[in-house]
């Protein structure tokens, strides 16, 4: 019998295969930072609730991206202690309670950081792999 093992990370799909490990090169972790990233941008757009983000990033992404709950909860929790985010209390669209994610200055700030960095990784990848197709 086969098992799987849910890994709780960000993965361009959800399930590999353990003991094996094998990956399958489209259920793939994207760099560390990523997650952040993606959250902040997405909060820049406006306030959202941690399943609306989860949905907000699979769509933005044409369903390439999958962000398991596992994961994004304690990355919220942690850009909370960084000062990045806030959180209020709210309702969902279904009516239950829920905390309303929103962007702080701190929040913007690092984002561009980080998006400044990631430009700069992107264009060295970039190059490398320019120059393995020469």
């Amino acid at each position: 019998m086969q098992k799987f093992l849910k890994i709780p990370i960000l993965k361009i799909g959800i399930l590999i295969y353990y003991p094996s490990m094998a990956k399958n090169p489209e259920n793939r972790d994207l760099f560390p930072g990523a997650l952040e990233i993606m959250i902040l941008q997405s909060l820049r757009s406006k306030p959202m609730h941690g399943y609306a983000l989860v949905k907000h990033i699979q769509q933005v992404s044409g369903e390439l991206l999958q962000v398991e709950e596992g994961s994004l909860y304690p990355a919220l929790q942690r850009m909370l202690k960084e000062g990045w985010l806030e959180a209020e209390a709210g309702v969902s669209a279904k009516g239950r309670p829920t905390r309303i994610y929103r962007l702080t200055e701190a929040g913007i700030r690092h984002l561009e950081q980080e998006v400044v960095s990631f430009e700069r990784m992107f264009a060295g990848i970039t190059r490398v792999l320019a120059i393995a197709k020469a």
